[in-house]
């Protein structure tokens, strides 16, 4: 189960890395604003921090999705509740 769990975190952790460089490269943390057009107030480390857990979350929810999605169907139909 652990294995299974990092086969997907460690590769996504890596992609988070990488599309956090491609998305600061473009996007000055200093320039973003809140939903309501307020400036956003919080130090660049904040916010590269807290961009950088957010992707890992959405690219890990994707790779959890895709393992998901391709057990076999012996094994999604060994764990249904009758």
């Amino acid at each position: 189960m652990t294995t299974s769990i990092l086969r997907v975190l460690w590769p996504a952790f890596f992609a988070a890395g990488v599309l956090e460089m491609v998305v600061f490269a473009f996007v000055d943390p200093g320039d973003l604003h809140l939903l309501g057009g307020a400036r956003l107030e919080w130090p660049r480390q904040a916010v590269y921090t807290i961009a950088f857990f957010v992707f890992w979350a959405i690219v890990a929810a994707a790779g959890f999705t895709i393992r998901l999605l391709d057990q076999p169907r012996e094994q999604v139909d060994a764990t249904r509740v009758s």
